[in-house]
């Protein structure tokens, strides 16, 4: 499937669409088993190509502009080269925005924090990005990759985030609410992306710490990162994505560990979130802007997972409007001692969104306890929207093809909630082997729902 392609790009594009080079790093392909159709997903190996230490092109620890140049030429001569590895050694590094190119892997060695600045002005000039599920021009994600073809992260070193500034811009003033309103109204409109120029006037909308925008053949292995301004981890618009063995700490304000948004085949294995919002959020899009760029999210897989905190170990939506079809989330465990989790799945849209979700499979998941349920869907979700904008159009969002099978969690409000839409009754939902300690409101509550079946629950108590 080609991406959507705009022809005014940012000059990080330009770099990695129109470099001369024909060289290319060695890939690989990683074979996924799940209940549909999954393509193998090509990675990049760098284990052949060139080493680009950091200190050789002047980085220096505790100058933030020195290490920050050097990163960039070291970025720039390993794509050059045809390919490379970058090499952050042991230390603390302080640096700005980071931009990747095509054929480079950012490697971390052991003891090696690469530490990014405070200063907003780092993240400037703006790049093209996403605010919630609407393009636009923002401040640069932290890491940030547009365009780029074979690009990884790795090593057993740390990515951290300096908060003393994104912490106080985790509010929202009326200067942020009215910025939201603003970038609404412009891709409700169909405005050019070009013209959503988001940075300034206190908007103060947050960059995403890891954002791969419109990139092919990714890995993400190894690192820890800890502290995020906005989203930690975004896959967007990208195809093959491999996120492996990382530890995610962030507790911030929209804290999501992982968001792939119309991403398309895309593992997430053996990895640890301590989230402050969900821990694995796959999106595709919000309203308008995502039915032009028309593309799903899909085939994704997340497994071997260990949650420490979030607010649900699997969110779809509620920007989901490209649709969302064929999640397997399997074998996955939650810390029991845990009491703010409010779902294991938990599938939220609502009559602005359109799109769609199905294919979607929880398997071999342990809990403890949930502040809500092991299944929620609502079809009414706006939070703060709802009374902030209008509906320009309405289209509501088919919802079928639910399946849990072999769920244990301990105590619950409920087993499972579904609020449907008389217009649009939720289609196929099935539950096998759930079991829960106590749900102490009720067990099932399913309200326009064409098909559900609930087998097996092994309930010891419910009311």
């Amino acid at each position: 499937m080609k991406l959507p392609f705009t022809s005014t790009l940012p000059l990080l594009g330009l770099a990695c669409l129109f470099s001369p080079l024909t060289a290319q790093v060695a890939t690989s392909s990683v074979s996924v088993d799940a209940p549909f159709d999954m393509p193998a997903i090509t990675v990049p190996d760098f284990a052949d190509s060139a080493r680009f230490s950091i200190a050789d092109y002047g980085a220096a620890p505790g100058d933030k502009a020195a290490t920050t140049h050097a990163i960039a030429e070291a970025i720039k001569a390993a794509h050059q080269n045809g390919g490379g590895v970058v090499v952050v050694p042991a230390g603390t590094w302080l640096t700005g925005s980071v931009h990747l190119q095509s054929n480079v892997n950012l490697h971390l060695a052991e003891g090696a924090v690469l530490e990014f600045s405070e200063d907003p002005a780092d993240y400037l000039p703006a790049v093209k990005t996403t605010w919630e599920g609407m393009e636009c021009y923002n401040y640069s994600p932290l890491i940030y990759a547009y365009d780029c073809t074979n690009v990884a992260i790795t090593g057993k070193g740390k990515l951290r985030a300096r908060l003393d500034v994104w912490k106080v811009w985790y509010a929202r003033p009326p200067e942020h609410m009215a910025a939201l309103k603003k970038l609404y109204e412009m891709a409700s409109h169909d405005v050019p992306v070009e013209e959503r120029q988001m940075v300034g006037d206190d908007a103060h909308m947050r960059p995403q710490f890891i954002q791969f925008n419109r990139c092919e053949n990714v890995l993400l292995e190894g690192v820890s990162i800890e502290n995020s301004p906005f989203w930690v981890i975004h896959p967007f618009l990208s195809k093959n994505v491999v996120i492996r063995d990382v530890q995610v700490y962030a507790h911030g304000h929209n804290n999501d560990g992982v968001d792939p948004e119309m991403s398309q085949n895309v593992l997430i294995e053996d990895c640890e979130f301590d989230q402050g919002d969900d821990a694995i959020a796959v999106k595709a899009g919000r309203n308008q802007d995502a039915w032009r760029l028309d593309t799903p999210a899909k085939n994704i897989v997340i497994r071997n997972c260990f949650v420490k905190n979030g607010h649900q170990l699997l969110a779809i939506g509620s920007e989901l409007s490209g649709g969302v079809e064929n999640v397997l989330v399997e074998d996955c465990q939650l810390d029991k001692s845990l009491a703010d989790v409010g779902h294991l799945l938990f599938i939220k849209t609502n009559e602005r969104r359109g799109g769609y979700a199905r294919n979607i499979y929880l398997r071999n998941i342990e809990a403890g306890d949930l502040k809500y349920g092991v299944l929620g869907i609502e079809t009414d979700v706006l939070y703060q929207w709802r009374d902030l904008v209008p509906t320009y159009e309405t289209r509501l969002t088919p919802i079928g093809g639910v399946h849990l099978e072999n769920i244990t969690a301990g105590k619950v409000r409920y087993v499972v909630k579904i609020e449907g839409q008389e217009a649009l009754p939720v289609g196929e939902v099935s539950l096998t082997h759930v079991s829960t300690e106590e749900a102490a409101d009720y067990r099932v509550k399913v309200q326009h729902v064409q098909a559900f079946t609930l087998g097996s629950t092994g309930s010891t108590e419910s009311r």
